[in-house]
């Protein structure tokens, strides 16, 4: 019941970040508790927005709401009286919040929206594309770099003058398959290449080249030979009769044979079953999971006779691949689902392939430029040189010139942001790694300025969105009401067994039962197991661990009142073992005495005493906070407020 009223104050509340926010004429206070003020018009919202039905509208009703409201700015009032906003736990969480509640406000908000949606876009096309690779690794050192992009633009340059792709990738490519295919990757669709060649390759019109391309893999030139309309996937079983045992020809002669046998009229799963070399398909007639364009790259004449079949059951000439011979029937062809249907499984792929990752290393750099981010490098060179190995264990410490602390190392828009807060940053944050000690103080350097850009983002939001100020207000006093609900209340009830037993002997009155059963009860899925386990029980033995664990749930012994089990009410009162069958479960109840009426113990109502003893401490600790902190209600403004919600 507690937790329910909470919710329904903290709901209350959050509508606050709906209200309008033209200022108009000075609000007029309908009540203060300590520094906390609401207005008339902020009631009147808050009510209105909480309650939809007719006969909320009296003055009972609004008495009961206003009473709430003051309850809960009591709590928050003092929780803020005893530092409870300003304790890392606190801090820490309502940051998450904040990061959530501030997206949509962000530049690039609907960044994950909008991949999403490129990659549905990308879907529909298939891009065929010849490819040159020149390796480097991605942390290679600069000169290394540079040797590779400038061999990348070589290579370019020959084609652009007139060497045939496909002869320079032979030529010239580091990826072992184009010194055979000429640099051939097929058709693709989008996830089936890395990122930043896949948005080259759908930025290229048909017969382009691009400039050299950085991948993790190294740097691309890529020529665009062809772009068609998706096909689809399609869903194929499969017979495969595997080769590479010097016996092919043998295979090939069975192949044709099983493919005259089905042309026959023999049954597909039979010949399958019989013949098939895939252990894993063949009890199941071959069947395969759909693919795309794309997705056996390994295998191309696989896919290209699986794409030439177009009805439902037609099947395959026998056809040959790096791995066997193969016959193929069509089960369904599956068109492009639209967006909706794929909206939720491209947002989960796109959060976890590296587009996400270059879009918002892109996005970082908008905001730098947006919030005028202007760096001194040479303080910034002075202070990654002073990164050494003890960076590396995550015990690096400043040993620089104390002056330098105190030098600006960037600003955003007119805030400076000094050596030494990067320096406080880097302490705090260093963890042990294996990266060279520079490249990661610059990793560090890169995380500072983008908490820096949050933290200028972040006051500025709050200065012109008022909806925004009034949801962080929403969850910062949320926050608040339950850190100190959970230490006076809720914790102490639970965790003070002295007072808890003091409070139950005290009021033993409004715990009284009438007749209940000593019993436990047994559920289980299993008739037949059900009725060995009660045979047993009825013949004197024990029940073993074994078979308890086969039991889905077990209850008690304990006290049993009517209406707490419908297992227990459907059998006789009387002691003994009983088994019925309650919404589809098996059970067996064992009663072992009848308990006359009487005083429930404390150990039988538990759960109940403790929300009762919850109930008392609150009210109690209310009525100190009324005393600590005086309510002021503002008589008019109550009238006022109680006039215009219950008029007609």
């Amino acid at each position: 019941m507690r937790i329910k009223l909470l919710l329904t104050v903290l709901i209350a509340v959050g509508r606050l970040a709906a209200q309008p926010t033209d200022p108009g004429p000075k609000p007029v206070t309908l009540f203060s508790v300590g520094g906390s003020q609401v207005s008339t018009d902020e009631f009147a919202y808050l009510y209105k927005k909480n309650h939809s039905k007719k006969e909320e509208y009296t003055e009972p009703k609004v008495n009961e709401y206003l009473d709430l409201l003051i309850t809960f700015k009591l709590k928050v009032t003092e929780a803020i009286a005893r530092g409870y906003d300003t304790t890392p736990a606190f801090t820490k969480e309502l940051k998450s919040y904040q990061g959530e509640l501030r997206k949509p406000y962000l530049i690039g908000k609907d960044q994950l929206e909008q991949l999403a949606k490129e990659a549905y876009e990308r879907m529909a096309i298939e891009v065929r594309v010849l490819h040159i690779l020149v390796s480097v690794k991605a942390d290679a050192a600069p000169k290394d770099t540079l040797v590779a992009f400038n061999r990348a633009s070589s290579l370019r340059d020959q084609v652009l003058q007139g060497k045939d792709f496909a002869q320079a990738a032979r030529d010239s490519s580091d990826d072992a398959g184009g010194k055979v295919n000429g640099g051939d990757l097929g058709y693709f669709t989008t996830f089936q290449m890395v990122y930043p060649f896949e948005q080259a390759a759908y930025s290229l019109n048909t017969g382009d080249i691009s400039n050299p391309v950085r991948t993790r893999f190294g740097y691309h030139i890529i020529k665009v030979m062809d772009r068609r309309i998706a096909r689809g996937e399609v869903e194929v079983s499969h017979i495969i009769l595997r080769t590479g045992k010097g016996d092919d020809k043998k295979v090939k002669a069975k192949i044709f044979d099983i493919h005259t046998q089905l042309q026959g009229g023999r049954s597909w799963d039979e010949l399958c079953k019989e013949f098939s070399d895939d252990q894993a398909t063949r009890t199941t007639g071959g069947r395969l999971r759909p693919f795309g364009v794309g997705a056996l790259a390994t295998v191309p004449e696989f896919e290209a006779t699986a794409f030439s079949l177009h009805e439902p059951g037609e099947v395959s000439d026998p056809f040959q691949t790096a791995y066997g011979w193969h016959i193929i029937r069509l089960e369904r062809r599956i068109p492009l689902p639209t967006y909706a249907q794929v909206e939720e499984s491209l947002k989960r792929r796109v959060s976890r392939d590296e587009r996400l990752q270059i879009a918002d290393k892109r996005m970082f750099l908008e905001k730098r430029n947006a919030f005028e981010f202007a760096e001194q490098k040479q303080t910034k060179d002075q202070l990654v040189n002073l990164a050494d190995t003890t960076l590396q264990k995550g015990r690096w410490k400043y040993t620089g010139d104390g002056a330098l602390l105190d030098q600006t190392l960037f600003s955003l828009r007119s805030k400076q942001f000094t050596v030494s807060q990067f320096v406080a940053f880097v302490v705090s944050e260093q963890n042990l790694n294996t990266q060279p000690p520079q490249a990661y103080m610059n990793q560090l350097y890169d995380g500072f300025v983008k908490l820096s850009l949050e933290e200028i983002e972040e006051d500025e939001i709050l200065r012109a969105k008022p909806e925004y100020r009034s949801l962080v207000q929403e969850y910062k006093e949320g926050i608040l009401l339950f850190t100190i609900m959970e230490k006076e209340v809720w914790n102490k009830a639970s965790e003070d067994t002295t007072g808890l037993r003091a409070f139950y002997e005290k009021n033993k009155g409004k715990y009284e039962a009438g007749e209940r059963l000593r019993a436990r009860v047994f559920s289980t899925d299993d008739s037949l197991f059900l009725n060995l386990i009660k045979k047993k029980v009825a013949g004197g033995d024990s029940i073993t661990r074994q078979d308890f664990k086969k039991f889905k749930a077990v209850q008690g012994p304990r006290n049993f009142a009517p209406g707490e089990s419908k297992a227990v009410d459907r059998v006789s009162k009387a002691i003994g073992v009983y088994t019925t069958r309650v919404e589809g479960t098996f059970y067996m109840v064992q009663i072992d005495n009848l308990v006359p009426p009487g005083v429930r113990t404390l150990e039988e109502i538990r759960s109940q005493v403790i929300s009762d003893y919850q109930d008392y401490l609150e009210k109690k600790w209310i009525t100190g906070l009324r005393t600590k902190y005086p309510v002021r209600i503002n008589s008019k403004g109550k009238k006022f407020v109680i006039r215009e919600l219950i008029k007609p």
